[in-house]
């Protein structure tokens, strides 16, 4: 896999693809970049971001293994697209899925395709229509979104929010389960590629098939940016990043700071919220007496989170409900360790060689279970020495190029018949 495979052509289906983003836009511009250093591509996408992708593509070595073709929708669509809930878009989206089908069967008509792979946007919900055109392997992933939300730590959250998750709860296991098109891709499909180790189980358990495991985010090593040193006696300087929002639960993460009871600690929080969601943030932390050791920098420009990171000991992430986070791999990328829940795509990864992680259980228990790991890694900073270490030396196996290398395996084992 040292070169291209001149011969060797994909078909992939991507509605969001952008340079110098992250999210699904982010993701799906270097997932089809690397892998076109070991195939050609031909790649569906919207196309709100067509000029961001050419300019990107005068500079790319492999930009001539390449050829976007833009299905663009309205700027109405585009808003709702961006207004998360707003479920009219999912219409919308459908209706793109149709467009993109007979796109791709105009391509098929015109050149020899070897795979056809349904790619982004990654929710279950949504797998396109490619699995439609017979006689090419399809593959379908990374997939996610079919874990449910942890329902015990929405202890004290509104009636109003705990009933909705409660419903999208019930809503998620029947449409895994029943969805006539997720059970039409599945069943047509060579191959299935799970964001989670959530999504695999719930693949194998319920449809009975196998899947591969490739989280849908990958690794950006810089070589200049490096997890700082710890040293014993002097402060344990933590960072947490995210969105003030009830997934992310930063309370439970200032709870258990509180319960460390250590005052040289020096706790590093970026991102925001609401202005109601901020001040109940920092009451938490006054009326637990570490407002002194909070440091609130807001929403900070990723670069500069990286610096912080490389400066940092320990990154705390108390999230409980999300696919692979990017914020997770960016502190792997530097070698910062990670404390974190065993849950979603992050924390088989992290508890693999990345750091420490506890289960899920309830509010009050993660906060004692976070606050005996914090306690360790306080009294022996050897220990985050030796996870940093340990980042370094088995990082590359999450760079975007060695996920690049594992599907392109993928594809030769469908066309080959080998799974």
């Amino acid at each position: 896999m040292n070169g291209v495979d001149r011969n060797f052509n994909v078909l992939i289906n991507a509605y969001a693809i952008s340079p110098n983003w992250g999210s699904e836009q982010g993701m799906g511009w270097n997932w089809v970049t690397n892998l076109a250093k070991y195939c050609h591509l031909d790649v569906i996408t919207e196309g709100e971001w067509r000029d961001l992708i050419e300019d990107a593509l005068n500079d790319l070595p492999q930009k001539d293994n390449l050829t976007f073709h833009y299905l663009p929708v309205s700027d109405n669509v585009r808003r709702m697209c961006w207004n998360q809930g707003d479920w009219r878009f999912y219409w919308h989206y459908e209706s793109w899925q149709r467009r993109a089908l007979d796109k791709a069967r105009e391509i098929c008509a015109n050149k020899h395709i070897d795979i056809l792979h349904q790619l982004n946007m990654i929710g279950f919900r949504e797998p396109g229509y490619l699995w439609k055109i017979d006689g090419i392997p399809f593959i379908w992933g990374p997939i996610g979104g079919m874990e449910l939300m942890p329902m015990a730590y929405l202890q004290g959250a509104p009636l109003k929010q705990r009933l909705f998750n409660r419903l999208k709860n019930c809503i998620n296991k029947y449409q895994y389960t029943h969805s006539a098109r997720v059970k039409s891709a599945i069943e047509r499909s060579s191959a299935l590629i799970s964001a989670v180790k959530g999504v695999k189980d719930v693949i194998s358990d319920i449809h009975h098939r196998e899947s591969v495991l490739i989280n849908e985010t990958g690794v950006e090593i810089n070589s200049s940016l490096k997890k700082r040193v710890s040293t014993q006696g002097q402060p344990l300087r933590i960072i947490w990043v995210g969105k003030f929002d009830f997934r992310k639960q930063l309370p439970i993460a200032l709870r258990s700071i509180i319960a460390l009871n250590r005052r040289d600690v020096e706790f590093h929080i970026c991102g925001s919220g609401s202005e109601e969601t901020i001040a109940e943030m920092k009451r938490i932390a006054e009326e637990g007496g570490i407002s002194a050791q909070c440091h609130w920098h807001g929403n900070v420009i990723n670069s500069e989170v990286k610096c912080m990171m490389a400066d940092s000991d320990l990154m705390f992430f108390t999230s409980i409900m999300e696919a692979t986070s990017t914020v997770v791999l960016e502190a792997i990328s530097v070698g910062l360790p990670v404390l974190c829940f065993n849950t979603c795509g992050f924390g088989p990864i992290v508890k693999d060689f990345a750091g420490i992680t506890i289960e899920l259980s309830d509010p009050n228990k993660s906060v004692q279970d976070f606050a005996i790991e914090l306690r360790k890694v306080y009294e022996n900073r050897n220990l985050l020495n030796e996870i940093s270490s340990n980042i370094i030396a088995q990082r590359e196996s999450l760079t975007w190029d060695s996920k690049a290398k594992k599907t392109v395996r993928l594809y030769h084992n469908c066309i080959n018949g080998q799974v």
